[in-house]
Parts: C-alpha cells; structure tokens; sequence
C-alpha cells in the first residue's frame, strides 16, 4: 500500500490550498473531495469582495480559476469519503467509502463545518449499530432491516448497494430533490430523525412521522463531525481546536478552515490552508530526523 506524506480531506479553499502548498513543496500528496470543489462556493452567485487577488468574483468563478490552478500543478482530486482516521504512531490510517483504507504520515483536515449536532443515540451506538460507512459495514446487516439518513443525493448510491445487501432499507432523505433508488426493497420515508434507540444495539429509528424498527442506522453526511471522524481529537462545539500553527492534539494531524472555527471566510481558509501544509512539511521533516 502507498503510504501518501499527507493526506488532505476537504476540496474548499483550505484543503485546496494545503494541496497546492504540499505539491509545491515536492511531498506526495492524497486530496479527498468533489471535483466540483466546494458546495458552499458553488451556490454563491454574488461578488466575493474581500479575497486578494480575485476581485468581485462569485463562488463559481472561484471555483473556475482554483481548478485551472489544481490543473496546472497536475493535482487530481479522489473522489471518495473518508469515514474514519485513525492515528497508529507514526502514520495515520484512512478508512474510505468504498471500503478501501489509505495510509499517510500526516493527516490535513479541512472538511468544513458540519452544522448541527449529533443525533440523540448516535454516539452512544456508534459500533453497535450505527454506522456512517454504507460499503465497509453492508455485509454485517446482510438480510436484516436498516435506514438511511441521507443528507444529500451523493449518497443514493449507498443506498442502493445496501438494497443489494439487505433485506428492507428505510430511505430518510434530508433533502429537496426527489430520491432516485432502483430496489423494490427501498422505502423512501418522511420526517425528520428524532432518536436512535436500543438496548444493548440498536432496535429502533424514531422520528417525526412514526418509528421504525431498524438493525441498524446509516448516517451519511457530506462531511462528518470532526470528534467522531477522528477518535481521540480535541473540539470545542463543531469545531476543531488547533494551535496557531493549525497543529491539533494528535501529532501529525492538523485542521484549516470552517472545520477549525469562526470567521467562516474564504481568504481565512485558504491562508489556514497554507498554515497547515507547511507545518506537515514540517512534521515530515522532523519524523525523517527519528527515523
């Protein structure tokens, strides 16, 4: 397996940033994202005043010309969630969507701010019966009943894979487009998630509409809360705590934009970015020195 010098998740302005830096300080480098880019910069139609070197131009025209920059510096941009990082001393373990594990020395997160908050019951079932990795975690509920809380289209493909896998599947869509699923054995149903609940694992989705008695619950956000992506991480809210030199509690790992924090600001992102990417270069420099 190819052991990436850092692993970037987050394709807005900050994990964007941290890719250019790395690359043009020679690491080897994963960027985990959209190639779209950000949504939040693709819903912005009006002139953003305030970002040097880019004035008045929309999220969009952003978009466009941090693209061509990406394209220039030969940086691609993989397409697939990462569920869960895990540190093991000296290099970190990435676990994928797609069931895949990628491993880096060091880790940038720059995912973006996950509103909200967790629903009463994920945490305490994480494991037992909550997931929020459709392909790594499919074959355990082979035959058996299990939801989906779906917070955008990406995710329908999941969802059909576990139409493949299991019995019944509950689609809750938290979103406006109408569901696109192709098995008989998917419901699509209304509401909103109330609680996760169980005994020993989970028994039961409550939500508005009514419950439904379920093996277990996928929850598939576009980005996940910070504290439950990496075990172990200091946060304060939704945020990341992380240091001036976007340095986190776990050595190695390091975190830039929304996902550190207030002001939710492009130009903030993208210079955290950078922060980021030379303080990994840094912590490469100083592990290559033990070694």
């Amino acid at each position: 397996m190819t052991r990436y010098d850092i692993a970037i998740i987050g394709t807005g302005p900050a994990g964007l940033e941290a890719a250019i830096t790395a690359k043009v300080r020679n690491k080897n480098i994963i960027l985990f994202g959209m190639k779209d880019l950000s949504t939040k910069m693709q819903v912005v139609d009006h002139p953003i005043l305030n970002y040097l070197g880019l004035p008045s131009v929309t999220g969009k025209e952003m978009a466009a010309a941090f693209t061509k920059q990406l394209e220039e510096l030969d940086i691609t941009i993989t397409e697939l969630k990462v569920t869960s990082v895990y540190a093991m001393g000296d290099y970190f373990s990435l676990q994928l969507s797609n069931g895949d594990m990628a491993e880096a020395s060091c880790v940038i997160l720059a995912a973006g701010v996950t509103a909200g908050k967790p629903y009463p019951g994920e945490e305490q079932y994480l494991g037992r019966g909550v997931s929020y990795c459709a392909t790594c975690d499919a074959p355990l509920y082979r035959n058996k009943t299990v939801a989906v809380i779906s917070t955008s289209a990406h995710e329908e493909a999941e969802a059909d894979f576990l139409g493949e896998v299991c019995g019944k599947v509950y689609y809750l869509p938290l979103y406006k487009d109408e569901p696109a699923l192709h098995h008989d054995n998917i419901e699509v149903i209304s509401g909103k998630p109330l609680e996760i609940a169980g005994g020993m694992k989970v028994s039961t989705l409550k939500t508005t509409e009514g419950e439904y008695a379920v093996d277990c619950v996928f929850i598939l956000r576009e980005a996940q809360f910070p504290g439950q992506l990496v075990p172990g991480l200091a946060v304060e809210g939704n945020a990341v705590k992380v240091d001036l030199q976007m340095r986190t509690n776990i050595p190695g790992l390091f975190a830039a934009g929304d996902i550190a924090g207030q002001p939710y600001q492009y130009i903030k992102a993208a210079g955290q970015g950078n922060t980021a990417a030379l303080s990994a270069v840094n912590y490469l420099g100083e592990l290559a020195k033990k070694q």
